[in-house]
């Protein structure tokens, strides 16, 4: 573990109910201030660099859809709240008018500010001229002229994000790389998916060097949580990965899967600063305790990440109901459970015992201890059926909730809270993916530097230590490929990748099949009998939902130069 002096100022978010917001920038900087007022000296030209970071709060975080995490708009979860924004999705009544994720306005915004900066910052090294004569003066032009040459790669790669996250969402869409004027902006049309990615990865490419490797081992903590070398990497991985898969890989050239998994192995690559063989990212070796501060922010595993204020927001939404102040919120599925191995000696009489450990680390189940107290899941239970918005499915939320929280005394407790935006058990599945398409379960490309093979790769995840579930055996390409997308779906839960899996495996009917709950019954002090078949409810998924709708807002800005996805 990283043990990190944090001094925060850009990714420390404040958040209210319903609300996430930030002041780092101040606004006017943007939009009343010319920019020969604004890039003038270190500080001004910093707080601007430190304001493309605010943005990562539009594609990532806690607070998206004000008391729901996105997983209750996939297979992962269900929304106790009946009128939350997840339900528009669920329900197949979102459209290019009303989207509950419309970020298509909000990103260019993000992308036009990195471009402002990326434009006025080129001269940097004239602008910070001030004392270059004294020993002192000099020493702190070359401070702030380092400094500022990262902030502006940390943009390009921070405009590469928010590029991904567009593509992810609407497919190809209008590469902006300088600001441009209203009518400038209606003469460019969309381009190819593919030729995004090229955009996305040339900029990786061209950063990735440039990027600082490890701000805290730089001597630098107070800067530790900006963006770094594996950052970008892991940025490249997942691009590449997504790149390769059949949604946007129709033909399925295995060339694309080669170059995914070099991307991913680019990362598993690393090297602490200064050593030549001990990994800079490695797994946690407490996989419930990495999604709590500090290890969220700490952890070797940890790639990226945005940061949150201390509050109790989350545990407040998501509590079991019979747990004093807790709402209930987003509940796990059935459909999720069931992701989750069975291990020797399981018995179905007490179906969460001999289960891969990750499902209670992630999920609290009936007649299991936590926050002090038995959880009472089953019909007339605190927590079970027949309580005031008790969980819709029999399961409650546990990861990323800080546990033992007094959520009703006279000074409620508070905990810090990061969310990953990526971590390194990503990168092994991504690598263990990309290789079994390329080379299949057992092959390796030594010429390429692919040394590990696909199965070896995904039970390292399965082998972390505390989790040590049982390798996958030597199986068919076919068969390691479904092994792959379970292992996602239950390493990666909850985390903002089930949606987007599905898409781009071209297996999204799933959003469109039954939720399923558990009903429990109680027979004895410590017996109960369940049914893992209750429907909890039937939800919609369309073939062109697998695009987003470009905005109708946006579409009457262009006057036909830009087209909206089909089916829309």
């Amino acid at each position: 573990m990283k043990y990190k002096v944090i001094k925060y100022f850009f990714f420390v978010v404040l958040v209210g109910i319903g609300t996430a917001c930030s002041d780092m920038l101040d606004n006017e900087i943007d939009t009343n201030l010319r920019p020969e007022q604004v890039y003038v000296n270190y500080d001004r030209m910093k707080q601007v660099a430190v304001g493309a970071y605010t943005n990562l709060q539009v594609i990532g975080g806690f607070y998206q859809w004000e008391t729901s995490l996105k997983a209750c708009a996939t297979d992962e979860a269900e929304e106790t709240n009946y009128s939350s924004q997840s339900q528009k999705f669920n329900m197949g009544i979102w459209n290019q008018y009303s989207n509950p994720e419309d970020v298509y306005a909000k990103l260019y915004v993000a992308i036009r500010q990195c471009n402002l900066f990326l434009e006025n910052s080129v001269n940097y090294k004239k602008i910070l001229v001030t004392d270059t004569i004294t020993t002192v003066g000099k020493e702190n032009y070359l401070q702030q002229c380092e400094d500022i040459a990262f902030y502006r790669n940390e943009v390009r790669f921070l405009r590469a994000l928010y590029y991904f996250e567009l593509i992810k969402r609407y497919g190809g869409v209008p590469l902006v790389t300088r600001t441009l004027s209203l009518d400038e902006g209606k003469q460019i049309g969309r381009s190819t998916f593919d030729q995004c990615v090229a955009f996305i990865v040339s900029e990786c490419d061209d950063i990735k060097d440039n990027m600082q490797v490890d701000w805290y081992a730089a001597g630098k903590p107070e800067d530790d949580g900006r963006a770094t070398k594996g950052a970008v990497l892991a940025l490249k991985s997942r691009v590449l990965l997504y790149a390769a898969s059949p949604l946007n890989n129709p033909q399925n050239d295995i060339e694309k899967w080669k170059e995914a998994a070099k991307a991913a192995n680019e990362v598993m690559q690393m090297k602490k600063v200064g050593s030549m063989i001990k990994p800079l990212y490695q797994l946690s070796n407490n996989y419930q305790n990495l999604f709590l501060a500090p290890n969220s922010y700490s952890d070797d595993e940890v790639i990226f990440y945005i940061r949150y204020a201390n509050s109790n927001i989350l545990e407040a939404w998501n509590y079991p109901i019979g747990t004093p102040g807790g709402s209930s919120g987003v509940t796990p599925t059935q459909n999720l459970v069931d992701a989750y191995d069975k291990l020797d000696g399981w018995d179905p009489s007490r179906p969460y015992d001999r289960v891969d450990p990750r499902m209670q680390y992630t999920i609290v189940v009936n007649n299991s201890t936590w926050n002090g107290r038995k959880i009472e899941c089953y019909t007339g239970g605190k927590d079970g059926v027949g309580q005031r918005n008790a969980s819709r499915t029999g399961y409650y939320l546990k990861k990323f909730l800080s546990p033992n929280l007094d959520l009703t005394g006279t000074t409620p407790g508070r905990s810090m809270k990061a969310w990953i935006m990526f971590r390194y058990a990503e990168i092994l599945l991504n690598y263990a993916e990309a290789m079994n398409e390329a080379f299949g379960p057992n092959g390796t490309s030594r010429g390429d530097g692919l040394t590990l093979s696909a199965r070896a790769a995904v039970n390292q995840v399965r082998q972390r230590d505390g989790v040590k579930v049982p390798n996958i055996p030597n199986v068919s390409a076919a068969d390691l490929t479904e092994a792959i997308h379970k292992e996602r779906q239950v390493e990666l839960a909850f985390e903002d990748h089930r949606a987007w899996d599905l898409r781009r495996w071209k297996k999204a009917s799933l959003l469109g099949e039954p939720i399923r709950g558990v009903t429990i019954t109680k027979t004895g002090d410590e017996t109960f009998t369940y049914d893992f078949n209750r429907i909890v409810e039937t939800r919609v998924f369309e073939d062109k939902m697998y695009l987003y709708p470009i905005p109708q807002s946006e579409l009457n800005k262009y006057g036909g130069t830009v087209m909206q996805n089909p089916g829309w």
